[in-house]
């Protein structure tokens, strides 16, 4: 019998399946297949942006899909085009639209931009959301500490969750505990570091010695160590593998295998410098 996935209690009370389907890269046409897969096959957690323009086919795929719209939890993240108090407030309003709801379970700002626009900001604006019930948890992605630090020290509302690049080759340990101390739960975006860790020899050593495949392996570290994870994927194959990841574990001397090798090595953009904006 499968297990199910559980879930995670957010710093507000909101519980968030601890395993997702990411759809990163996925072109619309192929957004509504996958996704209409993956709630088939039980995932009951999708995480979309507004930059992967597939949004509108998240919400045709959920209302194609039976289920109820409040038993899929849902997140999307503003477009770094939409950052500053007024123009985030139009952004959520897009992706309303574009779900095709009133309300969404989690909304994010998608890149701090530190160096050309104010996040303060935009994050007051995502707490006039979240004060009025049109989205049930508001949180960051790709924040680094000092703009944690500030976003806390500027506002009310805490972050529910920082979405992070994090994987077995980037293990962002310091982060996860700086999250962790301000109860800020960790989702972990390209998990797998694209493919890249699932030849290495060590992830290899620990997928035979559990009978398992090396992404069952680095998903199961994932969520040993706390973090909420959605790795893309448009084939109900694997979408069906990565599910399977709840009904064994790692001994700690497979986890402490897994996180050393941790070499600093980054799949996308690097958020102390990123600051790219989109027409």
């Amino acid at each position: 019998m499968r297990v199910a996935v559980p879930d995670i209690r957010l710093n507000n009370g909101v519980e968030i399946p601890q395993l997702g389907l990411g759809v990163l890269l996925l072109k619309p046409e192929e957004t509504i297949e996958a996704v209409g897969a993956a709630l088939r096959l039980g995932y009951r957690h999708i995480d979309t942006a507004q930059a992967y323009g597939n949004e509108k086919e998240v919400g045709r795929a959920i209302a194609q899909s039976g289920l109820d719209p409040d038993d899929v939890f849902v997140t999307s993240k503003l477009r770094n085009n939409k950052i500053g108090f007024d123009a985030a407030l139009y952004g959520f309003e897009q992706t309303l639209a574009a779900l095709g709801t009133d309300r969404i379970d989690m909304f994010l700002i998608h890149w701090p931009l530190p160096e050309v626009r104010d996040y303060v900001e935009t994050w007051r604006a995502f707490e006039r959301i979240y004060v009025e019930g049109r989205a049930r948890a508001i949180g960051v992605s790709n924040f680094q500490i000092p703009h944690l630090e500030r976003v806390v020290a500027e506002t009310d509302v805490v972050p529910a969750v920082n979405q992070i690049e994090a994987h077995p080759y980037l293990t962002q340990e310091g982060l996860l505990d700086f999250d962790a101390r301000l109860e800020i739960s960790t989702q972990a975006w390209s998990p797998l570091a694209r493919g890249d860790v699932l030849g290495d020899p060590v992830i290899e050593a620990v997928a035979r010695d559990n009978a398992r495949t090396p992404a069952q392996v680095v998903l199961r570290w994932h969520v040993q160590r706390g973090s909420i994870v959605f790795p893309k994927s448009s084939s109900p194959r694997r979408m069906e593998e990565n599910f399977e990841i709840f009904d064994f574990a790692l001994s700690e001397e497979d986890m402490n295998r897994i996180s050393a090798l941790d070499r600093q090595q980054r799949t996308g953009p690097d958020p102390d410098t990123y600051n790219v904006i989109p027409e």
